[in-house]
């Protein structure tokens, strides 16, 4: 029965997850936005939203080592997901066509990964007004750094927005009618999306908790590999449909940003979490996750930068190398 609440729930997730990426795809088409930028952050805090769903209630219920090993677990789980679509779409190395500008969200997600870990190693006991300090600064920081995101891709932005604009005087007051009822129709579906997740994602996290109770495997693990894995699901399905129509910035955005994104829910997490600071209450298991999935952050980083014409096996990073880490990285863990 608890396996079929998973199911179930995971289910529901993946579908209104996919859902509400292709709602805010929607909506940053309609507003004018660059790829890049829907990737990093509309697309990144929309298919992100399993996650945090699912880590609030996980923390409500007083399970911080789920709810923290589903946010770290996440993290390697989008490197999977990096290089299983480099992987399978040969012949054009996805990693080489997104632009070079992701360096800066990929440097973000690995600092605010690397200070989770310090905070948890650290188990600064420090929470005001009931939120732990380290939950705070990775939201702090993570504002700081999607302001920084912005400002790199803000000439682009305006430029976008003046081409649209002479589109929009060049057209009929009807496309303009129909553009405006679109974005409504958009901002709906996403507002019920995020309804419905809030239905899924508590009967995700009980389900999973009890499984961990049954079958005596810990909450850590449990949390970093079947509930990250769930939760994950739906920018696996978003960055593979990003990939076949040739959007790759919006798929290589969409992952790093998500890996940004989840270090700063953990605030919301906090909110949640009764026992004051979740990160000062979790295993230190938890950091070798974190530390593990900023290595795959790393290959993922090299991958993009690496744009050497002459190719050489077993000598450059490699979505098979990638693979072959979240694995490693997944026993590291049970042992």
């Amino acid at each position: 029965m608890i396996w079929l609440v998973f199911a179930v729930s995971a289910g529901v997730i993946v579908v209104v997850g996919t859902k509400l990426s292709r709602f805010g795809d929607q909506i940053a088409e309609l507003t004018g936005l660059g790829r890049l930028w829907i990737g990093v952050v509309l697309m990144a805090a929309a298919t992100s939203l399993p996650e945090v769903f699912t880590t609030v209630s996980a923390a409500w219920m007083d399970a911080p080592d789920l709810a923290a090993g589903d946010l770290f677990g996440a993290g390697l789980t989008n490197m999977l997901t990096l290089g299983l679509i480099d992987l399978l779409h040969r012949q054009k190395r996805v990693w080489q066509q997104a632009a070079l500008e992701h360096t800066l969200t990929a440097a973000l997600a690995m600092v605010l990964t690397g200070l989770a870990a310090f905070f948890v190693l650290l188990h600064i006991h420090v929470a005001p007004l009931g939120v732990g300090l380290g939950s705070l600064s990775l939201l702090m920081l993570y504002v700081l750094g999607m302001r920084l995101v912005f400002r790199q891709e803000d000439m682009k932005r305006r430029r976008l927005e003046q081409e649209a604009l002479v589109e929009r005087l060049a057209g009929s007051h009807d496309a303009s009618a129909a553009r405006g009822a679109a974005l409504r129709r958009a901002g709906s579906g996403f507002a019920l999306g995020a309804l419905a997740l809030l239905v899924a994602a508590p009967a995700l996290a009980w389900s999973a908790d009890r499984i961990a109770e049954e079958t005596g495997i810990s909450a850590t693990f449990i949390g970093t590999s079947l509930l990250a894995i769930a939760t994950s699901l739906p920018e696996l399905v978003t960055s593979f449909a990003a990939v076949r129509l040739g959007a790759f910035d919006l798929a290589v955005g969409n992952l790093f940003g998500s890996n940004a994104f989840n270090m700063a829910a953990f605030f919301f997490a906090d909110l949640a979490y009764r026992g004051g600071g979740l990160l000062a209450h979790v295993g230190p298991a938890h950091a070798l996750t974190a530390l593990w999935s900023i290595v795959m952050m790393n290959v993922g980083l090299m991958g993009i930068i690496y744009r050497a014409e002459k190719r050489f096996m077993l000598i450059e990073p490699d979505s098979l190398l990638m693979i072959a880490m979240y694995l490693l990285g997944l026993w590291l863990l049970f042992q």
